[in-house]
């Protein structure tokens, strides 16, 4: 562990789900609030080819968030309008792994977002400044993890070979990229976990 620490040097995150709460939980929310099934979001995006190719059309930048509200309403029957801020009033920051990050770039380490985005412009890019050397939001690239290409952007942004990166996600299937390209990878589930298994792999203190 200790020389895989050492080639360790680039710290790539996820930003839903890993610098936020849980996204599942606040679509859960969602559904409470709007008479819904709990799981309704979950099991449209997992059975509905419509819905699917929606998202990857949203996350990519290529269908409009008003056409997309418009589709995925029509798909549950609730009201399109502001559905997006809707979807994600139930989440907040995770002040723990936002300070993480923050340390970790403190300490020389390369810091990075890598985030497929719906819509690009509920990013605060205060706190993107503030945390990250370079981003890579799929909205604005015109691509989405798990493209391996996310990762290797990723990396290029911060100067940082993707051999001596850490990727931090939340969802399983978006680390076998990174792992293929040489990154140490985190499943991210608890920012305790999540912390302690970073400063092993960086080598630094991070809370």
């Amino acid at each position: 562990m200790a020389s895989e620490r050492a080639t360790r040097r680039g710290l790539l995150v996820d930003w839903g789900g890993v610098l936020t709460t849980n996204l599942f939980a606040g679509f859960n929310a969602f559904c409470a609030k709007e008479g819904l099934e709990r799981d309704a979001i979950a099991a449209a995006f997992r059975t509905d080819p419509g819905a699917r190719e929606m998202v990857v059309a949203l996350e990519t930048g290529r269908l409009p968030e008003t056409e997309f509200e418009q589709g995925l309403a029509s798909l549950l029957g609730v009201d399109g309008p502001g559905l997006i801020d809707r979807l994600f009033a139930g989440s907040a920051l995770e002040p723990a792994m936002i300070e993480a990050v923050a340390a970790a770039r403190v300490a020389g380490i390369r810091t990075g977002l890598i985030s497929n985005s719906w819509g690009t412009r509920r990013y605060d890019r205060a706190l993107l400044a503030r945390l990250f050397d370079g981003i890579v939001i799929s909205g604005e690239v015109g691509m989405r993890k798990p493209t391996p290409e996310m990762y290797t952007r990723g990396a290029e942004v911060i100067g940082v070979p993707t051999s001596q990166c850490v990727f931090v996600d939340d969802l399983p299937f978006n680390l076998p990229p990174a792992e293929e390209l040489g990154m140490a990878t985190v499943h991210h589930v608890t920012a305790e976990q999540t912390i302690a298994e970073l400063e092993d792999l960086l080598g630094v203190r991070l809370q």
